[in-house]
């Protein structure tokens, strides 16, 4: 399945339920990240001694004490920065202050006042949300002391605190209460995941930034911009997805040390959590073998999957070119058979709509339950066209066949004796429930139990 054209709908981006949104800005290596991680309760952010590291903003719904919100991790801002990424992540701050409701402005105690936290201040001070001064790095009495020097800034009293050795948190978390607006709290639904994957420089974000029709996330020419794995929920036609820009996927020989390799277990840890992945690729590199790996990522992770052409506008866009395209690609993913093609480009917008209402049918897909009775005369059909394999006198027997779950679609097969089962043989009964049933566009799970044993 390819697909082509579609109507622009409008997604609608969305914060999750009416959470009370808490922004942490400042600039680089102040431990923003790890303050976001302690009040998170796990280690979403990336946390590295390098400055600048985390550069898009990172979203976490977090339960803390009697508090529940959804954290903003931001970019270092920098006013003064010669650095080319510097007026790219002041606007990305300049976003989460306007979403937020409450700013958390984290300075350094070891440092003291510099000239970017006076600009800092000022930008936040004209802005008027409610702030608090946290003092970071404050992990001993010498430090707590100097913490009052940060009066100078003007933004009420600093809290001296430690997010490392979290010190001075709770005092943190009290004077929250006291901001927060009154706002119940909703459950939002979870939505259907989509994760985007992909190797460097093939348009993910752009594409994700397209989709939701702002600049959610920072786009660059070089390769390697995104490093995190950031979640942006949107409503499309009246269901829930969300949204996961994830850092490009080099093969395991091509990762550095260090920042890189943090990103890379965010976009697998992305996989493990999403509904479906959308492998963007590039249309006129075609599929190299960074692509068939990455694709392997996600067979393994038993999501969906949609294979996304992407920056199809520079390809001469008709029926006969589009299927010479998917003839190739499909021959380089022939392990991926059911994955269908969507031809698409995030800069001029096409087929973006065609894109997001297949996501929608292969989530649907995802959750399809086969009877009972029709899926065993389907697998007793396939057996008797072509025979279970077997060792010596011992041949294997498929006794019955039932659908034990969906997300993804999982059938248990109970047989005479599972060690007799061949790879070719378990893909050949997996091809016939796909050509019975469908389940385009989803990775399926075959487990095989021997009678009286697991």
């Amino acid at each position: 399945m390819t697909q082509s054209g579609g109507q622009k709908t409008g997604p609608t981006s969305v914060i999750a339920g009416r959470k009370p949104v808490v922004a942490i800005v400042g600039r680089p290596n102040v431990g923003k990240s790890t303050l976001f991680n302690r009040i998170a309760g796990e280690r979403k952010a990336i946390v590295e001694e390098v400055p600048g590291t985390t550069r898009d903003r990172l979203y976490a719904e977090a339960e803390w004490g009697r508090l529940s919100l959804v954290l903003i991790d931001t970019g270092g801002l920098e006013p003064t920065s010669d650095m080319a990424y510097a007026p790219l992540v002041r606007r990305q701050v300049e976003t989460a202050l306007a979403e937020a409701d409450v700013i958390l402005f984290v300075v350094d105690a070891r440092e003291g006042i510099t000239a970017a936290d006076l600009e800092i201040a000022e930008v936040l001070r004209r802005g008027g949300k409610p702030t608090l001064l946290l003092a970071n790095k404050a992990d001993n009495d010498e430090r707590r002391d100097a913490a009052v020097v940060f009066y100078e800034l003007a933004l009420g009293d600093p809290i001296a605190i430690s997010a490392y050795k979290d010190l001075g948190l709770a005092d943190v978390r009290e004077r929250l209460e006291e901001l927060l607006p009154a706002l119940e709290a909703e459950e939002a639904p979870e939505g259907l995941g989509l994760a985007i994957i992909g190797r460097p420089n093939v348009g993910k974000s752009m594409l994700l930034n397209a989709v939701l029709g702002q600049e959610r996330v920072i786009v660059s020419e070089e390769p390697g911009t995104t490093r995190d794995a950031i979640d942006t929920p949107l409503e499309y036609k009246g269901q829930r997805l969300v949204l996961v820009d994830t850092a490009g996927i080099r093969r395991p020989g091509k990762v550095q040390r260090g920042i890189e390799k943090y990103a890379v277990l965010r976009a697998q840890e992305a996989l493990k959590r999403a509904e479906i992945a959308l492998l963007v690729i590039e249309a006129s590199a075609g599929v190299t073998a960074q692509d068939t790996h990455i694709a392997g990522l996600a067979l393994e992770a038993h999501t969906g999957l949609i294979i996304v052409v992407n920056k199809w506008d520079l390809m001469e866009d008709s029926e006969e070119s589009r299927d010479a395209f998917a003839r190739i690609a499909l021959r380089r993913l022939k392990f991926l058979p059911w994955a269908p093609l969507c031809f698409a480009s995030a800069k001029t917008g096409l087929n973006l709509d065609g894109l997001l209402d297949l996501a929608l049918e292969v989530g649907g897909t995802r959750g399809l339950r086969v009877p009972t009775h029709e899926l065993n005369v389907a697998v007793r059909q396939a057996v008797a066209a072509h025979s279970p394999p077997s060792k010596g006198k011992r041949r294997l027997k498929v006794l019955y066949v039932t659908q034990a779950d969906v997300r993804p679609p999982t059938f248990v097969f109970f047989v005479s004796d599972a060690s007799l089962l061949h790879f070719s043989y378990q893909r050949y009964l997996e091809n016939a429930i796909r050509k019975r049933f469908g389940f385009e566009g989803t990775a399926v799970r075959l487990v095989f139990r021997s009678r009286g044993g697991d």
